[in-house]
């Protein structure tokens, strides 16, 4: 083979990649284009499920996930712009939700959702996300444990600063057997939400 068809073979075959690439890349384009609004509405149903185990029915007829207050970014949650989404019965907002995250799980992050009522009670806890121990920290999910239960009811005004600990810190809330660091991250959190929900309770239900 002389260098003249070397040149053609290598042109050739420099097309032909070029060609497969420009292929492949519209096909992942047609089918981001397909999926995109599929998993827009996927993610929407996990939302409200979660939503709905946070805030008892009978306190909103609105849709909550399209009732969304943007908070700016807050030091007690550590987070970026958190939505809140805003539950309301005939027109008067009852309850409020919004997820949080515990930056220091014993396995990384884990992610909760959390609803209030007018008065900074806890409605619900439900962890959405997590990497915990299975067996151990992993009794933090409802199907697990009936320890997030615990938090229903409790507010910043209900309980002392002291008390919003684990008993292993002088708190009120168990610890797991082998598993102190997940329900402490857990206790923390929401402890940082309920001060973020009050600092801005009144913005929200006026």
């Amino acid at each position: 083979m002389n260098l003249k068809q070397l040149k053609a073979r290598v042109t050739y075959q420099t097309i032909l990649l070029a060609a497969y690439a420009l292929i492949a890349s519209a096909l992942l384009g047609v089918a981001d284009l397909n999926t995109r609004d599929v998993i827009k509405l996927r993610q929407e149903e996990d939302l409200k499920a979660s939503l709905v185990q946070v805030v008892p029915a009978e306190l909103f007829d609105n849709d909550l996930v399209k009732d969304a207050v943007a908070v700016p970014a807050d030091s007690d949650l550590g987070t970026g712009e958190t939505l809140v989404y805003l539950a309301r019965k005939q027109g008067e907002i009852t309850a409020a939700a919004f997820q949080l995250t515990a930056p220091d799980g014993y396995s990384g992050n884990i992610k909760m959702i959390m609803g209030l009522n007018r008065n900074g009670e806890v409605l619900g806890v439900r962890v959405i996300a997590h990497a915990e121990t299975p067996g151990l920290g992993d009794k933090i999910e409802v199907s697990k444990s009936d320890w997030i239960l615990n938090f229903n009811g409790r507010s910043i005004h209900n309980l002392t600063v002291k008390e919003w600990a684990v008993k292993k810190d002088g708190g009120i809330f168990d610890q797991f057997s082998g598993a102190t660091i997940t329900p402490r991250a857990v206790v923390n959190t929401i402890y940082k939400g309920l001060l973020f929900f009050d600092k801005h309770k009144s913005e929200l239900f006026n």
